[in-house]
């Protein structure tokens, strides 16, 4: 079973920690596991030198030198204490309850361990955690698409990242290199935002339509665009979602139905005993959102939106694509 690789970096933090001397690359690929297992030594020294960068990244500062003075070649290598520790901690009681409330609130399993560690050795250190202030809230953020730790590891490093994307109503799905810009949740769902360098624009990824086969890849190289100095991540995951931009939709809903939608509009109106009017913001990616609500939406203007919400409740129901002229005039 492959040992997962955070677990080798700690690994190797403490053997460089712990030592009083310089350790050599032999004998930590004797003590870490996951060097034993290295089928060649060229396997071994591509692990770690790619180890030794993401340790390094981390902002732990890795020396080399000798034991014997005698010798000039620098092949050992160590982490100081003294040079790798923080300052001391001190926070107030509400500034502590609100980091004990931060740690309980991500139930995404690979995060949940480390915000929990983290408040585990704020006590150890000695800083008094009280959660009484804020035992009336209890938030919980959750993560469930698979693609989310590797994103948030590309954010981490700012590194760009790769990954397989199926797009809304597309066939098939395509291979993405992205340069991560940030991540926001709308509506229950998670959203990267982020600049595609295939098509040389700035652009929003559902983490939902990132495939799970092949996992993302973390690109061992720079960042090439700017990122933008005031890029707004929520707005635009809110466009993207379909509530924003400078178009506006008319929608018929039913009646006793589709109240987030009535919640969003700029107008509503009553039809019949059946059916109301409602106006709202016409932005890309609100097709995804009216298809959820079914027969309970009908979409009247524009006809290219009632396309696409008639294209993804074909799509969902298995049946073949119809052309926008066709789609446009069949009932959403």
């Amino acid at each position: 079973m492959a040992i997962p690789k955070q677990e080798r970096l700690v690994s190797l933090v403490m053997c460089l920690l712990a030592a009083r001397r310089y350790v050599t690359k032999e004998e930590l690929r004797t003590s870490i596991e996951s060097y034993r297992l290295c089928t060649s030594d060229e396997a071994f020294d591509r692990m770690f030198e790619r180890d030794k960068d993401d340790v390094r990244e981390l902002g732990f500062t890795i020396e080399t030198g000798a034991n014997d003075p005698l010798v000039e070649s620098a092949d050992g290598y160590r982490i100081r204490a003294e040079h790798n520790t923080l300052p001391p901690v001190d926070l107030d009681p509400e500034e502590a309850a609100a980091l004990a409330l931060a740690a309980g609130a991500w139930q995404q399993s690979s995060l949940s361990g480390a915000a929990t560690g983290a408040l585990y050795k704020l006590k150890a250190a000695g800083v008094e955690i009280d959660t009484a202030p804020l035992t009336s809230v209890e938030p919980r953020v959750t993560a469930r698409e698979s693609a989310f730790g590797p994103l948030l590891e590309a954010l981490r490093t700012k590194r760009p990242v790769q990954f397989s994307y199926r797009s809304s109503g597309a066939a098939e799905a395509r291979q993405r290199v992205v340069e991560p810009w940030g991540m926001s949740c709308w509506r229950g769902r998670w959203y990267l935002v982020g600049w595609a360098r295939d098509r040389e624009e700035q652009r929003v990824f559902r983490l939902e339509r990132v495939l799970d086969k092949p996992k993302p890849r973390i690109l061992r190289e720079q960042l090439r665009a700017p990122v933008p100095a005031n890029v707004d991540i929520r707005e635009q995951v809110a466009r993207f979602a379909g509530e924003g931009g400078e178009g506006t939709a008319r929608l018929r809903v039913r009646a006793g139905a589709g109240f987030p939608l009535r919640a969003r509009a700029t107008a509503v109106k009553p039809v019949d005993e059946a059916w109301d009017e409602l106006e709202l913001a016409y932005g890309h990616g609100l097709h995804s959102w009216l298809a959820e609500f079914g027969a309970d939406v009908v979409v009247l203007d524009p006809p290219e939106l009632r396309a696409a919400v008639v294209g993804q409740l074909r799509a969902a129901a298995g049946l073949p694509a119809e052309d926008n002229a066709h789609a446009s005039e069949v009932g959403a």
